[in-house]
């Protein structure tokens, strides 16, 4: 049996992508608390402030550094069994997202920016609404709610298995994602190119045209009729 490659510490991780996975846990957790404890006007506010970063997540996801790019490591369900196949076979260790973690990411995405949209449109009924709940009939709204409120247990389940799965990682795996999303450094085997990195202001650049189309457009919308 061929020994195993050295292990090394390289740099996978550029700063737009970790400053934008810790951003988002910290909005979550302020969606999430300022939602039950009634803080509605905090909700309000902090949910454009979600669409947008998601927004730019997913602008950074096609122009972004080479890991942070989609199709870096979105791939079939082939290449997920490859791996799952590959993993219980010894350590894998991957640059960036795994093939597995991909649909995870990809899933984290789309259920934040489905509590972010349908946000836009809910209604408690009482003292607020989103800002573009005007737009559409009662009946609408309150599907829209309805959706909104089964969507954050989703999540907050989607967010319990992921949880899970770091701590998996950490102590199975003896990967430390953690500590990778903060450093920005994971190990990987010898071999291993370099990874190419976009420049920072690129990323802010497509931060600033993502918070234009949410607040550009919420600005745009026509305005609740006054009684």
């Amino acid at each position: 049996m061929r020994p195993s490659p050295p292990i090394r510490r390289v740099k996978v991780w550029d700063l737009p992508t970790r400053l934008f996975h810790w951003a988002l846990v910290l909005l979550i957790i302020v969606m999430g608390v300022s939602g039950e404890l009634g803080q509605l006007l905090i909700h309000m506010l902090v949910g454009p402030a979600v669409i947008a970063l998601i927004l730019f997540r997913l602008i950074w996801g096609v122009i972004g550094s080479e890991t942070a790019r989609f199709s870096h490591f979105v791939r079939g369900p082939k290449s997920v069994l490859a791996y799952l196949t590959a993993a219980r076979n010894g350590a894998v260790r991957s640059v960036g997202h795994n093939p597995l973690g991909a649909f995870s990411v990809l899933a984290l995405l789309t259920l934040v920016l489905v509590q972010g949209v349908t946000g836009l449109f809910t209604s408690d009924d009482i003292l607020s609404q989103g800002p573009l709940a005007h737009l559409l009939s009662s009946k609408d709204v309150a599907l829209l709610s309805s959706l909104h409120r089964i969507g954050f247990k989703l999540l907050l389940a989607f967010i319990a298995v992921h949880l899970a799965a770091v701590l998996f990682y950490r102590l199975v795996k003896k990967d430390d994602l953690v500590r990778a999303m903060i450093t920005g450094e994971k190990q990987a085997p010898e071999g291993v190119e370099g990874i190419r990195f976009r420049h920072p202001l690129l990323a802010l650049a497509a931060l600033a045209v993502a918070c234009l189309v949410v607040w550009g457009g919420l600005a745009l919308a026509p305005e609740a009729p006054a009684f």
